[in-house]
């Protein structure tokens, strides 16, 4: 239970006495600290300080005894809580970028071609696999034909034929992928 303020106490802080004003902060203090962390301020002790700040030079003019003391200190209290919210809507949010918690995603040009060669890989998968080879060696690799035949131990006749044929097969998968998705 909170500290009681006594008359005398109360008499010697409305005098301006260091005495009175202890007093008064020690028994009413416990309330506003109270007051603030029910209303959902982060740093209730340091509005608080600042209540019983405003407060000190004012005692001088207070009256209504006890009860028009509590409401004078809560009423200051109230503002400084209207003042701190204002002050924490007005205040931009600052926190540390981390990509791991950013949603916005944009495909990177790296995404892109590793998902386009996903529907290939796809198609790829079903040419035989001097086809694949061949076109893959060509087209991702950017080998010349001779290359190529140099690393297949084909002729360039031979590669250019099954580069043909995959391209055609290629070609026949795509055309039977287009009519079925429409």
């Amino acid at each position: 239970m909170a500290e009681q303020l006594s008359d005398d106490d109360l008499s010697a802080a409305l005098a301006g006495e260091p005495s009175g004003f202890s007093a008064v902060y020690t028994a009413i203090s416990p309330a506003v600290l109270g007051y603030f962390r029910g209303r959902g301020v982060g740093d209730a002790e340091a509005l608080t300080q600042d209540v019983f700040v405003d407060v000190l030079p004012k005692l001088a003019n207070v009256t209504g005894g006890h009860a028009g003391l509590r409401t004078f200190i809560f009423s200051v209290a109230h503002a400084r809580l209207v003042d701190h919210r204002r002050r924490a809507e007005r205040t931009p949010y600052l926190a540390e970028y981390d990509p791991l918690d950013d949603a916005r995603y944009s495909a990177s040009a790296e995404d892109e071609a590793l998902g386009s060669l996903g529907g290939i890989s796809g198609a790829l998968s079903q040419l035989n696999e001097e086809q694949r080879e061949v076109l893959v060696l060509r087209i991702v690799a950017d080998l010349s034909i001779d290359q190529v035949a140099g690393i297949m131990g084909k002729s360039p006749g031979a590669i250019k034929q099954l580069q043909r044929r995959g391209l055609h097969a290629l070609r026949e998968l795509v055309i039977e992928k287009d009519h079925a998705a429409s």
